[in-house]
């Protein structure tokens, strides 16, 4: 036996590659949609406040941290639609293991870039929300509510397709170890 697959019927591996196939159309779906939802939230972002004589604006692309959250959320959109894409591709005309290991390597790409642009724009968030006193930064949450309301929903959808792409990479993974060497 060349692989753990030479032991079940054929029934069975048509019915495990089905099913392997359905969930990761489903994963991938799930993770376009919070990606998607996560970018657009963030993007359209902004909230003005008067505080005394003077007016304040808050809005996603003031921050370095958000912008790169929102622009790694559109990526990892992008490339999600383009490897479902690629998915149907493969169920269409046949995979191999091999093809499973470029899936496995562009979902541990997504998933690190999602992953740093969730922590960049958390670490801003909480110091927005609470602030820093050693640093002498005031938090700005309580002037800016709808603001930080928005941004807390769009981080909990991306870190859901964080989610999403971890469990993308571990099957993407489990199915690329059956490479012949």
């Amino acid at each position: 036996m060349e692989n753990g697959e030479d032991g079940f019927p054929p029934y069975m591996l048509f019915r495990t590659q089905k099913t392997f196939a359905s969930v990761q159309i489903c994963l991938r779906i799930f993770a376009i949609g919070a990606t998607l939802t996560a970018a657009w939230l963030m993007l359209t972002n902004k909230e003005s406040t008067k505080i005394g004589v003077f007016v304040m604006y808050a809005r996603y692309s003031y921050s370095s941290a958000f912008r790169f959250f929102a622009f790694a959320n559109v990526v990892v959109c992008a490339f999600s639609v383009l490897s479902l894409m690629f998915l149907f591709i493969l169920a269409r005309y046949g995979s191999s293991p091999s093809h499973f290991f470029f899936l496995f390597l562009h979902d541990l790409f997504m998933m690190c870039l999602i992953l740093a642009g969730c922590a960049a724009a958390t670490a801003v968030g909480f110091v927005g929300k609470y602030g820093n006193s050693h640093s002498g930064w005031m938090p700005i949450c309580n002037h800016f509510v709808r603001f930080c309301h928005r941004t807390t929903i769009s981080l909990m959808v991306s870190y859901f397709s964080l989610l999403f792409l971890l469990i993308l990479t571990v099957t993407s993974a489990s199915n690329s170890r059956r490479i012949k060497k």
